[in-house]
């Protein structure tokens, strides 16, 4: 369909929670005032590593206004996000792993006394070494003080794929006059900073019911994980999820926090709220690891990436998350990028006594991503080649299957590679410019949500139900989670779209597990993809039976009628039509109540390989995007400013410009953070800058311009040819910066992040080899 043809898709719509957040009438978790409730507060561990020999906590229950204690023994089933995973329980039993782990948690009449509780309840610890490098976690035969025991040498998962012929690939790179490179990378961690703290309310019903309100990215996984450890049955327990600060991957699973308000509102039958301090947002952590990454890339003379050899370690924190999905999709997606014949990737998820890492924004791709970036544009330069030609010389095709059996549908990236290098004018500024300033380039891209769903089973990925009114009125029912990335808007627009009414017709009623069908949540940019198209087969269900009433009133068979503009009419006679409201009250007459529901898994033929390992990368189809970065650097002091970013990005169809532009430029400026500045600092495995101020998040005073530029190629898959568009623009910023850093000044950073402490080094290193 052309644009021409649509009503409420590729347009600007502005998001429909904007006025009530704008307003404050939103109600977020911490807004939540219920009857008698209570205030709960969690005790963290004081050490990075240590054995609990005892823990009192009478002193605590007894102090006036406290209302109730509970510690590792009143939750002591194991449970994770991942099944292959499960090493997490509520609170810790035997041992602490990191500084903030959780030992207990009490209630009490205000948030005061809480806090005094907590300094009366005594454990006695003993103190273990603490493993805070992946090298000295590895370096570990003492089985005793292996994290886990059953995770040897403290791995949590390596895998080791071959495919192709590398040490062939880089052979033949040479023989042709090319180019292979070795180089070291070094990401540290970053974390998520959401405006919005944790925060949940439990509240205990007599008839053994309790219900969660709680700020989540994925609702159905609290709700199944806080079945096993209550032990109560999923229709016993009702999760909903309030209006969300953010998350950006952060709010991914069950937390601690989540299960001890429940815990202690049954306990006292009185409603519990939790809200963490920014400080415990660090603890609670869940964000990008720590990775050191070694790269060996082949390019032939002509241009053509011959061979690719990554080995990536991460340091994955104390417990699994969603560690094994990490380390594989680090390798998995260093394809569907580029045309690559040969790829050995050897990964190593390492368990150590700091925070547990998690899913981020860009999740996997990002630091693999920053060194391969970096080094396409060393071996251009050394085959002497433009960086951005390049790139063109390595683009795939539609229709692909790469050589780790990732299906690729649709690809835009050379069109975005394109527009960037025109828009920036860089031909002639590349190289061109004075010392000092400097243009720099990098490509990216993502899934459109994950082909395999965490739990492995034949469960659709998403299901959207849709009710209608007497009036007219259209309520869809969706679990997917809105968390400010514009889902609830979106799900509107296809659905209205799809019926050909209006868009103000449109009510959304999500996350809520007593109420609306299952979506497995934010994260992988599913929602659009999955939970659209689950939303669009709804809408074309009932749109048929609407069409079967029509059918007879106007004498046309139901599928030679089409819906546009509130009207109903045969496809090559529009002047012979009913009104939408004609049709529905038709339709009522014969059946009652309109409902119908819609359904999304994807095609089997999208789910990958069989190897091991193989479920993780493959995506229904991917994103993509290129970045040109123009900086200026100071070499006297190593400050540097970003003075613009031109982005281009492939979402397939932009069913909505304002949001597309929106979750674009929020993945720039996070990429921004992350290569200027961020950084979650240790000592002996505390963290010591668990706050916005010492954390240096970026802000919007710190954004240069960006200048946006949507592609499209519209996917055989996606919802009217939507894909992903939140989060596959963010890896490629961060090379794109470093790559232009060197551009102005000659000297290449391959330690994030790119400070002036580095940037002076890297000068002075210069000069010495000169």
């Amino acid at each position: 369909m052309s644009q021409q043809e649509f009503m409420n898709i590729g347009t600007r719509v502005p998001m429909t929670d904007g006025p009530p957040k704008v307003t404050g009438q939103a109600i977020y978790a911490d807004d939540l005032r219920l009857p008698n409730m209570l205030y709960g507060k969690i005790l963290r561990s004081p050490h990075a590593h240590a054995r609990i020999i005892s823990i009192n906590t009478s002193k605590a229950e007894r102090l006036p206004g406290v209302m109730g204690v509970v510690t590792g023994k009143d939750a002591p089933a194991k449970y994770g996000i991942l099944p292959i995973g499960h090493d997490e329980t509520a609170f810790s039993i035997d041992r602490v792993r990191y500084v903030g782990d959780e030992v207990a948690a009490v209630c009490a009449t205000s948030e005061q006394i809480a806090e005094e509780a907590l300094e009366l309840i005594e454990v006695e610890y003993e103190i273990l070494p603490a493993f805070v490098t992946p090298e000295e976690a590895m370096g570990c035969e003492d089985e005793s003080l292996w994290l886990h025991h059953d995770r040897k040498r403290n791995i949590e998962k390596q895998y080791h794929h071959h495919f192709g012929d590398v040490e062939k690939g880089f052979q033949e790179a040479l023989d042709s006059g090319g180019a292979v490179r070795f180089d070291k990378y070094y990401n540290p961690r970053v974390t998520h900073v959401p405006m919005e703290p944790h925060a949940c309310v439990a509240n205990w019903e007599h008839e053994g019911k309790v219900t969660l309100w709680t700020s989540t990215q994925t609702p159905h996984y609290v709700h199944r994980t806080l079945a096993v450890v209550l032990d109560m049955p999923m229709s016993s327990i009702r999760v909903i999820k309030p209006f969300v600060g953010g998350g950006f991957g952060g709010k991914s699973e069950t937390f601690t926090h989540e299960v001890a308000a429940c815990l202690l509102a049954k306990k006292t039958c009185r409603p519990v709220k939790f809200n963490f301090t920014r400080e415990e947002v660090f603890y609670a952590h869940r964000g990008r690891p720590e990775q050191y990454v070694e790269l060996k890339t082949g390019v032939a003379k002509d241009g053509r990436i011959t061979a690719v050899e990554a080995k990536v370690v991460q340091d994955g924190g104390a417990y699994c998350s969603y560690g094994v999905v990490t380390i594989l999709y680090s390798g998995a997606l260093i394809a569907a990028l580029y045309d690559i014949p040969n790829i050995k990737f050897d990964g190593y998820r390492v368990l150590t006594n700091k925070p547990a890492c998690g899913p981020m924004r860009g999740h996997g791709t990002v630091g693999v991503r920053f060194g391969f970036e970096s080094q396409l544009d060393m071996l251009a330069a050394e085959i002497g080649m433009d960086a951005g030609e390049l790139r063109l010389k390595n683009k795939l095709k539609p229709n692909t299957i790469t050589v780790n059996d990732l299906r690729v549908t649709s690809y835009g990236y050379d069109k975005c590679i394109e527009k960037v290098m025109e828009a920036s004018d860089w031909r002639n500024k590349r190289s061109k410019m004075p010392y000092g300033k400097g243009v720099g380039m990098a490509g990216s891209h993502y899934v459109s949500g994950a082909a395999n769903s965490i739990i492995r089973s034949k469960l659709p990925h998403s299901t959207v139900s849709i009710k209608i009114d007497y009036d007219g009125g259209v309520t869809v029912y969706t679990g997917a989670a809105e968390i400010g990335q514009g889902t609830e808007t979106i799900h509107a627009q296809i659905v209205a779209e799809e019926m050909g009414i209006e868009l103000s017709r449109i009510r959304i009623v999500a996350a809520d597990s007593a109420l609306t069908p299952v979506d497995l949540g934010s994260y992988s940019s599913r929602v659009t993809f999955m939970a659209g198209n689950a939303a669009k087969e709804a809408a074309r269900d009932i749109k048929m039976q609407l069409f079967r009433a029509a059918a007879e009133l106007l004498g046309e068979s139901p599928e030679h009628l089409v819906a546009r503009d509130e009207k109903i009419f045969p496809r090559d006679e529009p002047h012979r039509s009913i009104t939408y409201q004609e049709a529905l009250l038709a339709c009522i007459e014969q059946g009652g109540t309109l409902i119908a529901k819609g359904t999304y898994t994807p095609p089997p033929e999208s789910q990958g390989g069989s190897f091991r390992g193989a479920g993780v990368g493959p995506g229904v189809a991917y994103s993509y995007a290129a970045q040109v970065a123009e900086v200026t650097v100071d070499p006297e002091t190593g400050l540097f400013t970003v003075d613009k970013i031109w982005a281009a990005h492939d979402c397939g169809r932009a069913l909505n410009l304002l949001t597309v532009e929106g979750q674009v430029e929020g993945s720039v400026w996070m990429g921004l953070g992350q290569a200027v500045a961020e950084e979650q600092i240790f000592e002996n495995g505390k963290t010591m800058n668990p706050g916005l101020l010492e954390y240096k998040s970026a802000s919007s005073l710190e954004s240069p311009p960006i200048e946006t530029f949507i592609v499209e190629t519209i996917d055989p898959e996606g919802p009217f040819g939507a894909k992903e568009a939140g989060e596959g623009s963010l890896a490629a910023t961060i090379p794109a910066v470093a790559n232009a850093i060197y551009d102005a000044i000659g000297v290449r950073i391959n330690d994030l992040p790119l400070s002036p402490e580095r940037i002076l080094k890297a000068i002075e290193e210069q000069k010495k080899r000169s």
